[in-house]
């Protein structure tokens, strides 16, 4: 007889993606301010390296670390809000005792990427200006200080919708990330788990999401190139989203993918380094439940 002590099954609480997701950002915002510049620069040919030597150069090391207040604030209501309302609706959406559907795994991160999207943006809006402030002359900086004065700087200058400017792109953009993250995530892991080579373990999490990445990155880089020019542009700079779109399509096809290296190069390894925390929390500190 084995003296091996059973595994007990946790699950994860709900507020574990929006910690896991805010440990990661810690690591990966660097990545995310240079692929905001770059979204952000209507001329073509500026590259990834470019920038970062231009950051650096005018602001110092720390320079790559701008607006990571808005950054943290963002995950903590964007994140939490998705990956709890994911777990959510996947359990009401899932017969008793069965495991649910793939259109109905594809319903839930829409659903709950959407919702995330919507509650995340004001600080994803802050997020976008704070990083975006080193590109612009000092005259014409918006100097936020960190991420709550961004937002009181916003509704009293500007008005409290404003918090939302891009709200619906913001909200697109999320239900198409959690489909790309979280949908792909538990499909590619289920399908290593079945594979001899794997077991539940840091090596399969890697693999998973490394996948999730890059379906996320293609998913969304055209929203999310869209959604920064919004937020980025001066009161009356753009008619309208589609405005935004014609705007960016006079560079090409390619200019609604722009930025798209540093948001894979960001986006992978905030991808990993955010199941590789959710899975440690889980198996550490999740709900232990009946097998």
């Amino acid at each position: 007889m084995s003296d091996k002590a059973p595994t007990q099954k946790r699950v994860q609480k709900w507020y574990f993606g929006g910690l896991a997701s805010a440990g990661a950002v810690c690591v990966t915002h660097p990545l995310d301010l240079l692929k905001v510049l770059m979204q952000t620069q209507q001329e073509k040919k500026v590259s990834l390296i470019t920038f970062t030597k231009t950051v650096v150069k005018n602001n110092g090391i720390f320079g790559l670390y701008n607006g990571l207040s808005a950054s943290l604030m963002r995950q903590l209501t964007y994140s939490t809000t998705r990956f709890a309302l994911y777990e959510g609706i996947k359990d009401y959406l899932a017969p008793a005792g069965q495991k649910i559907t793939f259109p109905n795994m594809l319903l839930a991160a829409g659903l709950a990427g959407g919702i995330g999207g919507y509650i995340g943006a004001p600080a994803d809006l802050v997020n976008v200006r704070m990083q975006n402030d080193m590109k612009l002359p000092p005259e014409k900086r918006r100097n936020y200080k960190h991420a709550l004065h961004g937002l009181w700087r916003v509704i009293n200058d500007e008005g409290f919708i404003k918090i939302f400017n891009g709200s619906t792109t913001t909200a697109c953009r999320a239900a198409m990330m959690t489909i790309g993250q979280l949908a792909s995530y538990d499909v590619i892991k289920a399908f290593l788990l079945k594979l001899d080579a794997f077991d539940d373990n840091p090596i399969t999490h890697f693999t998973a999401s490394v996948g999730a990445g890059g379906v996320a990155t293609f998913l969304t880089q055209p929203l999310d190139v869209i959604k920064t020019r919004i937020m980025n542009a001066k009161p009356g700079e753009f008619k309208g989203v589609l405005d935004v779109v014609n705007y960016t399509a006079k560079l090409g096809p390619l200019g609604f993918f722009a930025g798209f290296v540093p948001a894979f190069a960001r986006l992978a390894p905030q991808t990993i380094l955010v199941f590789l925390f959710l899975e440690q929390l889980t198996q550490h500190f999740g709900t232990v439940v009946k097998p």
